[in-house]
């Protein structure tokens, strides 16, 4: 690394902290202590675990000590698929194609056309088939391998992830009436009552957000990315099956957001995330953040698992 490279980290926490915690060279910190440390790197801010008010407190606070076994399923994108038929129905789920335990088990020539392959065990670690004779093998072999050695664990201390088997599922390609970007529709909900619907636009570009009420009325706030009221995002027709849907995956867990697609009238499950944001992105205004810290009530310690 050059001098002038190193500089730079050191005069910016939060890219050292960072950097050090990619590397694995923090792992050795205990959870509570490295969380501290990333919190302060990520937000500037003191971490208060003894009395958590903010959303972003509290998801620190899950992460530390609300352990459930039923977590390390639901953050697993193969095993979800069995708690999601058993909440809310198979119709919902994308369809499989295959599981697979390592690349090599992948047959490219049997896939079909237009495909997405996900790691099992972390996030943003998909590769996604538009066309096939467009598709790098090699390159998405090697990204595919990179991914299943990484343990998404590290980072953020997001515990659901630490234990779960990596895996490749491949599910069917889905595209919308754009063509384009496939719109989904993130519901926070607090103990199985959704309270704030999210919905992000130009991802590979230009990352908005925009923020809307149960109602569909726009809310003229931020979570990490600018969000753009001229954007029309129409109310989806099946807002209320939606918001029920999310109420029966999101039932008895503190704070869950529940993702869904929209596509041709049909809904369809996408994930369930327990750390939104890894609860180190910035909400402005802040008293939004602290609305949401007030929607999750904290349980009993419980750690199932340590």
């Amino acid at each position: 690394m050059k001098i002038k490279s190193l500089s730079s980290l050191v005069k910016t926490p939060r890219r050292l902290i960072r950097r050090l915690g990619n590397k694995y060279l923090l792992n050795w910190l205990p959870d509570y202590i490295y969380i501290r440390l990333v919190y302060w790197g990520e937000t500037g801010q003191k971490l208060n675990i003894k009395n958590p008010k903010s959303y972003n407190e509290k998801i620190q606070w899950i992460k530390l000590y609300d352990r459930k076994t039923l977590y390390n399923v639901i953050a697993d994108k193969y095993a979800v698929r069995a708690y999601v038929r058993e909440k809310i129905g198979e119709k919902y789920l994308i369809p499989l194609i295959a599981v697979y335990d390592n690349v090599d088990e992948i047959e490219w020539d049997s896939l079909p056309k237009k495909f997405v392959l996900k790691c099992t065990h972390g996030s943003g670690s998909n590769i996604i088939c538009s066309g096939k004779k467009d598709l790098d093998i090699i390159a998405a072999k090697r990204k595919l391998n990179k991914w299943m050695k990484k343990n998404w664990f590290w980072f953020g201390r997001e515990w659901a992830y630490k234990d779960i088997k990596p895996r490749i599922i491949c599910e069917d390609y889905m595209t919308d009436e754009s063509g384009v970007e496939l719109k989904d529709y993130k519901i926070f909900c607090f103990n199985g009552e959704p309270k704030l619907i999210e919905v992000d636009f130009d991802r590979h570009s230009n990352h908005q957000r925009n923020l809307y009420t149960l109602d569909w009325e726009y809310i003229d706030a931020t979570i990490k990315y600018p969000n753009d009221s001229t954007k029309i995002i129409n109310k989806p027709t099946q807002l209320t099956e939606l918001l029920e849907l999310a109420r029966k995956l999101s039932e008895n867990i503190p704070h869950a957001r529940i993702d869904f697609y929209s596509i041709d009238d049909n809904i369809y499950f996408g994930e369930i995330t327990l750390y939104h944001g890894s609860g180190f992105e910035r909400f402005e205004p802040q008293s939004l953040g602290l609305e949401l810290g007030d929607c999750i009530k904290l349980p009993k310690i419980i750690n199932e698992k340590r």
